[in-house]
Parts: structure tokens; C-alpha cells; sequence
């Protein structure tokens, strides 16, 4: 990042931030985690994983004035690739051509990643920078995943300078329709086993699905 912080969590931490949590009693709280460091800035086998299991985030950049946007991000399993210990990266899909997250990065490159597994109740908050690469084919190659049916644009790098978790609360329970398709399948079979264990037990023949 630009800007020199004491604490790797000063990125979020600003004064007001820390005067709001002076008044209402958490900031002897997080001044114990700015001691022992603040926030993790590198990427360690907990983020990694957590990545690998990652197909959908959201990405928030501003533009130069301020305004905030949130824009989402899809793709398989693994689309967001670990290019060194402060850098993640993907291929940017075309879609809407409206070209928002570019124009602000563009000006701003400050961003923010959030990471929702709400299938675990999970929950990631990366800060970093973030920008734009439009003319490099083979690393555009490299990023894309193998089979997916998309049409990559460009590729965004995100070079992370702290990230944290949250606490599950409030975090409702979902779970993506393929991976209950797989359960839902994984059971039918199961029950079609067993119906026929006991057909042959019982000396009846075993009736198949139409």
C-alpha cells in the first residue's frame, strides 16, 4: 500500500474508526491485536485453502471521489490463483461492458476483497491494491480455468496488504445446488442399494426405475 500504517489493521483502523471504538469500549480490545501485530499481511495455508474452495467473491473499489462499488466475481472452484505470498490474481471475464471496477481502479487502486462460504459460515476480509492488466495474453492464459465457458477480458492482480476473518454469527447456512445435486445423488444410490439388498433377502425380484 501507499500509505505507511503502524499496524497492518490501521488499513481499516482509520482515528475516526478508533475513536468510534474508544467510545463504545472495544478499542482496549483491538489495541491487544495491534500489539501482537495487528492483522495477517501474508498469505498463509489458511487463506491459500480457503481461496482454493473460493468460486464467488465480492470485489469493492471507488472511484476517485469517493463513491464506492461492489462489483461480483465468479468462476469454478480454484479461479483465484496464488501468484506469490502478497498476490492473488484472476482472469476477468467480459459481461456487462460497463466497465466500472476498471474506470475506479483506473484512479483508485485501492480495494477490498470479501470472501462469503456460507456453506461453513466463513466469512474473509482482504485490503489491498488492485489493478488492471489488459495486455498479457499468456498470463491471462495461465489464469483462466481449464473448460470454463467464459470469455476472459483481462486479468485483475490484487496485491493484499492485511486480511482477517469474522465470527460466524449471523452467517445463515447455504449450500450450492450442484454440491446438494452430488448429496441428493450420493443418497439415491444408497437407498437403491439397500432396497436391493433387501429384495434379495426377501427372494423378490428387484424393481428398477422406469
Amino acid at each position: 500500500m501507499s500509505d505507511v500504517h503502524t499496524y497492518s489493521s490501521d488499513v481499516a483502523f482509520t482515528p475516526a474508526v478508533k475513536a468510534i471504538q474508544s467510545r463504545k469500549g472495544s478499542r482496549d480490545a483491538y489495541a491487544h491485536v495491534e500489539e501482537r501485530g495487528g492483522w495477517r499481511t501474508e498469505i498463509d495455508e489458511n487463506l491459500a485453502g480457503f481461496l482454493a474452495e473460493t468460486n464467488s467473491f465480492y470485489l469493492a473499489t471507488a472511484a476517485a471521489d469517493g463513491q464506492p462499488y461492489i462489483q461480483h466475481r465468479g468462476g469454478p472452484k480454484g479461479f483465484v490463483k496464488i501468484l506469490d505470498k502478497n498476490t492473488i490474481a484472476f482472469a476477468d471475464y467480459s459481461g456487462n461492458r460497463q466497465y466500472i471496477t476498471q474506470g475506479n481502479l483506473s484512479e483508485n487502486p485501492r480495494a477490498h476483497i470479501f470472501v462469503m462460504d456460507y456453506t461453513h459460515r466463513r466469512r474473509v476480509k482482504i485490503w489491498g491494491e488492485a489493478r488492471v492488466v489488459e495486455d498479457d495474453p499468456a498470463l491471462t492464459k495461465s489464469l483462466m480455468p481449464q473448460g470454463y465457458k467464459a470469455r476472459p477480458e483481462q486479468v485483475i492482480l490484487f496485491k493484499i496488504s492485511a486480511w482477517d476473518t469474522n465470527c460466524p454469527q449471523h452467517i445463515p447456512q447455504k449450500f450450492d445446488a450442484a454440491d446438494v445435486a452430488q448429496a441428493l445423488a450420493v443418497r439415491d444410490a444408497r437407498i437403491a442399494e439397500l432396497e436391493a439388498e433387501l429384495a434379495a433377502l426377501q427372494g423378490q425380484p428387484v424393481q428398477t426405475a422406469p
